[in-house]
């Protein structure tokens, strides 16, 4: 399982793999309860790799985010997102200093967690995330 392969769909629950192409779209397996559906071009799809958290500098990209959680973590699963507001947005702080406080809310902040700890209870190898813009750059 691969990161660029991982999909959050709007208004579904949970995080999806992508298995195959049909002729409709693509099929898609939940994370949670391993039942494939198809997705067509009428469901929002997000991308995982494509996805970016705000700081006050630039946009991060969120398998970064969830690399560092990771490296913190030692790949095991993180706090709960069912957290209060206040210890989500501390731990996110040591994860991410500088994220836009006014543009980066509690419910992304829970997002981003909760789909960190399903990952993880799926064993997902965060170390074989590539930090593709930091290689870019050097």
């Amino acid at each position: 399982m691969e990161l660029k392969d991982i999909v959050a769909i709007n208004g579904k629950p949970g995080l999806y793999e992508i298995k195959a192409q049909s002729k409709g779209g693509i099929i898609v397996q939940s994370l949670i309860d391993n039942k494939k559906i198809p997705v067509t071009i009428t469901h929002n799809l997000s991308a995982l790799n494509e996805i970016a958290i705000y700081t006050y500098e630039e946009e991060v990209p969120l398998r970064i985010i969830l690399k560092s959680i990771g490296e913190k973590e030692g790949g095991k699963e993180a706090l709960s997102h069912k957290e209060s507001g206040k210890v989500l947005t501390s731990y996110f702080r040591e994860i991410l200093p500088n994220f836009d406080e006014e543009r980066v809310y509690t419910s992304n902040i829970k997002k981003v967690i909760q789909w960190y700890n399903l990952l993880a209870s799926k064993n997902f190898d965060f170390t074989a995330i590539q930090e593709e813009e930091e290689t870019e750059e050097a």
